[in-house]
């Protein structure tokens, strides 16, 4: 290292190149050595003729004139000088490390999820259907304001590839022509009942079905939904022993006619669905879909029925049911095709109501929350909810405003290393759901702009639904404008309930 030795004898080598002798403390130990030399080099320099002075003296000033006190009345900028700097750099490293805790939170979900979702795929591929006699089941359909897709949605559930069935049809009280056009084309149909009551929401029209049901099982989707043919076959094949409660089917989107459609496709492949295959090797599935998902009626009453508190029922009695103490499992072979939204004012009122319903759900179930009592659900899929569906979400935008500033900065390749790696791994894990779900890799090109703005979209629903929570206000189930837009070619609709799950 530097010593005091080395210092002096390299400073009086170079008395002949000038009248200043610049030094540096450098800092650690050398500041100390630099001290040490100074006596030594003055007198040393004295004593070869030179005399030490003062620029003050040099330009003929008193001190005092160059280096005046400072006065009590400073500007801001002079009185808060070192807090302002201080604070500065402090805020700079905090929204750093918000951003790498945003970062690494996502990635090692992103691939704890694909690892799990992957382990079920495994491991549901080897699971063999016993030859054992289906039971009757009931298919309960509410529906508010639904006269554009209702019909087909009964033609749709009337192909089901099912040796004993009926079909229960709730009108909730719909404004439109609704109960009018179901039941004069299902009011004699031996399999089809058709009913109305006063408006009371989804909850009470579910519950209302329920209770007309004198099958032991139940099937529950949206009025805005087509089944493939053996998608019931298949939801009650996992059905094996009595702690099965429920079962979660798999959702796709049946109106791919514009971006927006196209980018609730993507999300529903890579995050909904994913989700549900991972969370179900932990039970720890908190949402067995509106549009299709089997319940066992005995768990639907344990539980204490759908009820009318949330604005996301289905979340609110997945939860209760787990809470039970049941089993709820994740059939990837039930798949149902439904209507989503086609403009971005109806995708938002539709997020926002599932958003403000998980939110309440959360909530009205706090006590499962890292609650060892209930398991994983408690341990894991609760934590979830709070950390990446409430947390997470609040502090992610912030994330993304830091990684733009941050290419502007001094090191941006840092930023981008980190968010290339997540962008990465969020496409090949997106990659790997495809591939279990059999999607064209096509859509994979929408992949990375549909993450970015998408997350965009749900930030401002999150906002919304928390600002909206915390002030107390209250939501109704209301009604999207349907379409009729969902096409599915007849050879797509059409399973084969002869085979057992892929």
């Amino acid at each position: 290292g530097v010593t005091a030795d080395s210092i002096i004898a390299r400073t009086i080598r170079q008395k002949g190149n000038g009248s200043m002798i610049l030094l540096h403390d450098a800092g650690g130990d050398t500041r100390e050595e630099t001290v040490k030399a100074l006596p030594a080099i003055i007198q040393y320099f004295k004593k070869n003729g030179y005399e030490f002075t003062t620029i003050a003296d040099i330009l003929d000033k008193k001190k005092i004139e160059l280096m005046p006190v400072a006065k009590d009345e400073q500007s801001f900028w002079g009185k808060y000088y070192d807090i302002v700097v201080v604070g500065f750099f402090l805020g700079n490293r905090f929204f750093f490390y918000v951003f790498l805790t945003a970062i690494f939170l996502a990635i090692g979900r992103i691939i704890l999820i694909g690892i799990l979702a992957t382990r079920q795929f495994a491991d549901n591929k080897k699971i063999k259907n016993t030859a054992r006699k289906l039971p009757p089941v009931s298919i309960v359909v509410p529906a508010y304001n639904e006269e554009v897709t209702a019909i087909k949605t009964i033609e749709s559930l009337l192909k089901t590839e099912y040796p004993v069935f009926n079909i229960i049809f709730v009108d909730d009280g719909s404004k439109d022509n609704t109960y009018k056009a179901v039941s004069e084309a299902y009011a004699q149909h031996p399999q089809v009942k058709v009913l109305t009551k006063p408006n009371g929401g989804k909850a009470s029209a579910l519950n209302f079905g329920i209770s007309h049901a004198v099958n032991e099982y139940v099937v529950c989707i949206d009025a805005d939904t087509q089944l493939k043919t053996d998608a019931i076959y298949h939801l009650m094949t996992y059905f094996t022993d009595e702690q099965i409660g429920a079962v979660a089917g798999t959702v796709k989107v049946g109106n791919e006619t514009n971006i927006v459609t196209k980018w609730q496709s993507i999300e529903y492949i890579t995050a909904q669905n994913m989700d549900r295959r991972a969370f179900d090797i932990i039970n720890s599935i908190t949402v067995v879909p509106g549009a299709i998902g089997a319940f066992r009626k005995a768990a639907i009453f344990r539980a204490g029925g759908f009820t009318y508190d949330t604005l996301a029922e289905d979340c609110d009695l997945t939860m209760r049911i787990l809470k039970e103490g049941y089993v709820i499992k994740n059939c990837a072979e039930a798949i149902a095709y439904t209507e989503a939204p086609e403009t971005l004012s109806a995708l938002l009122k539709q997020r926002f109501r599932w958003s403000f319903g998980v939110i309440q759900s959360f909530w009205k179930n706090r006590d499962a929350l890292f609650n060892k009592k209930y398991s994983y659900f408690g341990m894991v899929g609760m934590p979830n909810i709070l950390i990446f569906q409430i947390i997470l979400p609040l502090f992610s935008p912030l994330a993304d405003l830091i990684m733009i500033l941050g290419l502007f900065g001094s090191h941006p390749e840092k930023m981008l290393i980190f968010y290339v790696a997540f962008l990465l791994i969020d496409f090949i894990v997106g990659a790997i759901a495809f591939r279990m779900e059999k999607e064209p890799y096509g859509k994979l090109v929408y992949l990375i702009p549909q993450r970015f703005i998408w997350r965009q979209l749900m930030y401002y629903i999150l906002f919304k639904s928390i600002r909206k929570a915390l002030k107390g206000e209250l939501t109704t189930w209301g009604v999207l404008k349907r379409t009729g837009n969902v096409k599915v070619s007849k050879n797509t609709v059409v399973g084969n309930s002869n085979e057992p799950p892929e």
